[in-house]
């Protein structure tokens, strides 16, 4: 067997939240391209239904969509089992719903700094925890955390103190989950993007000066795409990366590298 099908997910089972749109979105469609069911999981139920009815008809993937506030554990717990009862089985999750918001440190509520850290943090632990409980009992599986460059640098010009707090949390998590997993095949690995051009990116008027400040600092000279993400994250979740854990992938067009 080559290479190009040993990276394929046939018979591989998934779920991928904030999967209704944006980074979760396309990396959704890669592994249903590879050969993964899909669950589609998302607070917002009529878009992941849309989102998975899309992706059935474009590759023929059996996918599932799942309504699932990620920073509501028994939620989270539903979702799996639903995932499971309705795909029959769990070998992947890509953990990646995430939120931004944009305020000055001396002037960000309480409120919103919880709202930041729950989704983007206590969320990725709990459907990682989630899915890590479910794969510890039935031979093992590969999780990915979307963390971000962010937690590694400072973005400029936003102030985004509780987000990029938050990203810094994931790539931690990541490798203590990896780590307390190592020895029962379950590995964990998260993707740091850089500035990605998605829909809500793209056509957010409020953005385009920062987008435009962004290029300019940028050593590529732009965003990157979604499906930019696409093949890092078929590569974790296939078994070809089986020695690949406690691993943060910075993709980012070397931003952070300077």
């Amino acid at each position: 067997m080559g290479i190009i099908e040993k990276m394929r997910l046939d018979g591989k089972r998934i779920f991928v939240t904030g999967g209704a749109r944006g980074i979760g979105k396309s990396v959704a469609t890669a592994f249903a391209e590879a050969g993964a069911s899909v669950a589609i999981v998302d607070v917002d139920i009529e878009e992941a239904r849309k989102t998975a009815e899309e992706l059935s008809e474009k590759t023929g993937a059996k996918m599932i969509a799942v309504q699932t506030d990620v920073t509501d554990p028994k939620q989270v717990e539903e979702m799996v089992e639903t995932v499971v009862s309705e795909l029959g089985g769990l070998e992947a999750a890509f953990c990646n719903a995430g939120i931004c918001i944009n305020a000055p440190a001396e002037e960000m509520s309480y409120e919103q700094w919880l709202k930041v850290i729950n989704v983007n943090l206590n969320g990725v632990f709990l459907t990682a925890t989630a899915a890590g409980k479910y794969m510890l009992a039935h031979g093992g599986g590969s999780i990915i955390n979307t963390a971000s460059m962010s937690g590694h640098i400072v973005n400029v010009p936003q102030p985004q103190c509780a987000y990029n707090a938050s990203k810094a949390g994931v790539i931690m998590l990541t490798k203590s989950l990896a780590v307390e997993w190592a020895k029962k095949n379950v590995r964990v690995n998260c993707i740091s993007p850089g500035y990605i051009g998605t829909d809500l990116v793209l056509n957010a008027p409020a953005l385009q000066p920062l987008i435009e400040q962004w290029n300019a600092m940028a050593p590529m000279g732009r965003l990157g795409k979604p499906e930019e993400l696409q093949s890092i994250c078929v590569y974790l979740a296939g078994d070809t990366s089986s020695f690949t854990t406690g691993s943060d992938f910075v993709v980012d067009g070397a931003f952070t590298s300077f």
